[in-house]
Order: C-alpha cells, then structure tokens, then sequence
C-alpha cells in the first residue's frame, strides 16, 4: 500500500471519530446544563477548553456564550476540529482513495456531509440539537458499520483502526479531564449534587453507562468512573481497550515495534484511582501527561510509516 494512501485512510478515521465525538459531547452537555441545579453555573466555554481550541476561539469571538461556542465547535470551518470541518475531511481523504474503501462508503460520507452542511443550523439552535447531533452520530455509525462488515483486513483495515482507536482514546482523556476541572472549581456545598449528575454524564457522553454498572456493581462516583473509563479491559471506549486496539493494529504491519513499545508505555501508566479524593490537580497532570504521551505515539507512526519517498509502500 502507498503510505500516501495508508495516511488519508488513517485520518479519515480520525476525522470520523472526531465528527461523532464532537456529537456526543454537545449533545451530552446540553443534557448536563438542563439536568443541574440553577445555582450551579457551568460554562458552554468548557468545551472550547476540552478540545483545546482556546486560542483560536479568542482570535475569532469576543463573547463566550452558547451560540457562539456551538457555532465554534459545529460550524466554523477555520477550526480544524470542528464537526463541519471533521466531516469535510473525511470526505477529503475517503474522495482520494475510494479505490481500497467499499463503494458504498463514498455515498455514506457525502450523504453525510450533505446533512451536516444543510442542517448545521439545527445543531446550533436549542429546539432541534439533539436530533440534529443524533442524526450525525447515527450516520458516523454506519459508515463504520458498513467497513467492520465489508472491508478487507489488509493494511488499509488497520490504519483506519490505529486512526479510530488513537483519536477515541485521546478524546476520553479529555472528557475526563474536563469533569475533573469541573469538580475542582466547584464550590464545597455544591460537589455533592454536581457530582452525582457530571459523572453520570460523563458515561452517557462514551454511551457507557449501562456496561458500567453491569461491570462496577456500585454508585457512581469519581473514583468509579474514571476507573472504568480509564481500565476497563472490555469497554469499547475505555483508555486500555483503545490502547490495545492500536497495538493489535500496528502488529499487523510492518516495523511495528517501536509503536508497540510506546503503546504499552501508556498501558503501564493506564490505572484508575482509589477513592474520589485522588481527582485533583495531580490527576490533572496525569491526564496531559497521557495526552502527551498520545501526541508522541501519533509522531511515531506519521514517521514509521508515512513520511516515505512518494511510491514508497507502507
């Protein structure tokens, strides 16, 4: 395979799962905002913060409210992590090498696209966002059903899920710390109520809240969840089963052994917590420790396997 074309099947599944996650999350926030109480003040800014778009955010907005902030993380086709833009590249990247991708993921991604595009409005207004995210999040679905269910296992098979599972696994940590953040602000009288109802969002944000109290058999609480969302060996979105994906994929190919041995350096620092009182800013730096560590491991197979002369095989 060319690497050229091993690098746009990587991405567009980074991309993909990018477009689904933003769903998620502003889906799953706008439930949060309804659900505490109206003494309890939480920023739609935050997830500007959670996807580090700060900086960009400033130079193009003066004012952090929610219809500016949606219109940041849905619509603004200058930030690179937004849905319209995650969706755009996706089709980019799938447009390029649709000669290795089943025929009917083409029509999937521009029927796709085409909706984010015509309806982006509904995301941003309140009366019909949460159909509108649904509808994205269902159509990311099917697009990876229909690979899981049709594609070939060669080396394409495998970037696309060294791409899925790195991008998820960097999203989770993010999810993560930005209830931490939450949690540490808050204010002493307030961490009861806002912790039963950050938590449980937080599972509901990775649709695992169900698979949780099958496998924990306990309240929701920090320690809880970010111990299963962080360790849990057969969660589909936990950090250890993202992690493990991405090493059963790169043993596929070829010069697979330094993305393993860094894989299984964030394995050994993948351990859940105790008790609710470890979530502070030690945590904190943990989680962007894990993130750095996630960036590195993305380097590392941009140069193993893309960054070759132009013919060159992956």
């Amino acid at each position: 395979m060319l690497s050229r074309v091993a690098e746009r099947l990587y991405w567009s599944a980074r991309y993909l799962e990018r477009a689904e996650n933003i769903a998620r999350l502003v889906s799953v926030y706008d439930d949060l905002l309804y659900d505490l109480p109206r003494d309890i003040a939480v920023s739609w800014y935050n997830l500007v913060e959670i996807n580090s778009g700060v900086e960009l955010y400033n130079q193009r907005y003066k004012v952090r409210d929610e219809h500016n902030v949606l219109k940041f993380m849905l619509a603004d086709d200058t930030n690179p992590s937004s849905l319209l833009s995650s969706v755009k590249m996706v089709r980019e990247n799938i447009r390029t090498t649709r000669d290795v991708v089943p025929g009917e993921m083409w029509e999937l991604i521009n029927e796709l696209d085409l909706y984010a595009r015509q309806n982006i409005k509904q995301g941003i207004n309140r009366s019909v966002r949460h159909a509108y995210l649904n509808t994205i999040i269902e159509g990311c679905q099917k697009i990876i059903g229909l690979l899981t269910g049709t594609m070939d296992r060669h080396a394409g098979w495998h970037f696309i899920m060294m791409g899925r599972f790195l991008e998820r696994a960097d999203m989770n940590t993010r999810i993560l710390d930005a209830a931490n953040f939450q949690m540490q602000h808050s204010q002493e009288e307030e961490s009861v109520k806002l912790g039963q109802v950050v938590w449980s969002k937080v599972l509901k944000s990775q649709s695992a809240y169900l698979s949780f109290r099958r496998t924990m058999r306990c309240s929701i609480n920090g320690a809880s969840v970010v111990t299963f969302m962080l360790t849990d060996p057969c969660f589909p979105r936990s950090q250890r089963y993202c992690l493990e994906q991405v090493k059963a994929a790169a043993a596929t190919l070829p010069r697979f052994g330094i993305i393993a041995a860094n894989v299984d350096k964030l394995l050994q620092i993948t351990n859940g917590v105790e008790h609710s009182t470890d979530l502070n800013e030690k945590f904190s730096d943990y989680l962007n420790e894990v993130q750095l560590g996630m960036i590195t491991l993305h380097h590392q197979i941009t140069e193993n396997w893309f960054h070759f002369q132009q013919g060159d095989a992956a």
